[in-house]
């Protein structure tokens, strides 16, 4: 297993050559850059000029990547050019903002949709499972943008319960986390239904009932153990969607978090805050992925055989023999 979190690591280094690589680029060929953000109005094209020049955009453009790639490498992912401020601290000021609302979302959907997709399997194929299913339906097929607006409509502007955007008060993570929530809750549902079918009426699960064990402890702790697999997969792949920025429903509620910060920089052409947040977004995500794989040694012993680098084998009379150290 360590000798697999290692290699997992190591190929981290040629991931974030290749995303900072390409993101520094594309900023590079998109039209107009940050002196028109930065130059007033009426600025002349010489003042236009020297404003390029301070910030260094008049050399090629791969010479400006590879000492962006050195300072990186020493731990500086450089200055903002509107604000010019520190790249990672203004990253840093936002990712709390969009994990507070991310974990919401994840909780939201977990305590809700593994549940339901346990239901509907157990009642495979009756009215109860087809509600449950067109209720995940109708969460898939939903845009996220469009949810937010008939949300901040209803909660906000109707009934005046919650704010319509803004993170100024605990309540304001409601709407955008539900916003986030309903489409994840749809795919883990669907999901976890999938996955329980498959082990429902394995030959283990009759013997448990056939010893006396309650079905509910049967369905909890025997059929979900060995369902757990694609559910943790989908879990993953939904915390890292969220903690890379909900841009959408960031955007749509006004909520200050890495993705409406990424929005904002494209904008502006502001090309080290972009790349400096798509890297360290890059990083996260890759460190949340190792971690699912390593939760799948964890939930099934046959996976974390295989991961562990203290099983070998030998050759005796031409056959494989395993042994353990």
């Amino acid at each position: 297993m360590h000798r697999y979190v290692f290699k997992r690591l190591l190929l981290m280094i040629p991931v974030m050559l290749g995303v900072s690589c390409f993101v520094y680029c594309v900023m590079d060929l998109a039209p107009g850059d940050a002196v028109d953000f930065l130059a007033p109005a009426d600025a002349t094209l010489e003042e236009r000029e020297q404003i390029r020049r301070n910030l260094g955009l008049d050399r090629n453009v791969f010479i400006r990547y590879a000492e962006y790639m050195v300072n990186m490498a020493q731990g500086n992912l450089g200055k903002s050019y509107l604000t010019g401020r520190d790249v990672f601290k203004t990253y840093a000021e936002k990712f709390p903002n969009t994990l507070y609302m991310g974990f919401v979302a994840v909780l939201i959907s977990v305590v809700i949709s593994i549940p339901l997709g346990i239901y509907a399997a157990i009642h495979r194929g009756t009215l109860r499972d087809n509600a449950s299913m067109l209720f995940a339906l109708f969460g898939i097929s939903i845009p996220n943008f469009w949810l937010g607006i008939l949300l901040i409509i209803l909660f906000s502007l109707r009934l005046g319960w919650l704010p319509s955007g803004g993170a100024q008060k605990p309540e304001s993570v409601i709407l955008p986390a539900l916003t986030l929530a309903v489409a994840m809750m749809a795919i883990l549902a669907r999901t976890t239904r999938s996955s329980m079918l498959e082990v429902i009426n394995q030959d283990y699960l009759r013997t448990a009932r056939a010893k006396g064990v309650p079905e509910r402890v049967v369905i909890n702790k025997h059929a979900l153990k060995n369902a757990l697999i694609p559910i943790i997969t989908i879990i993953g792949t939904q915390i890292s969607g969220v903690l890379g920025g909900a841009i959408v429903t960031e955007s749509v509620f006004a909520w200050p978090g890495v993705g409406r910060l990424i929005v904002d920089s494209l904008s502006s052409r502001d090309t080290p805050q972009v790349t400096g947040s798509v890297i360290l977004t890059t990083l996260l995500l890759s460190f949340i992925v190792l971690l699912v794989d390593i939760l799948y040694g964890v939930v099934d012993p046959r996976i974390k055989a295989l991961y562990s680098s203290n099983n070998k084998s030998v050759f005796k009379g031409g056959q494989s023999v395993g042994t353990s150290k």
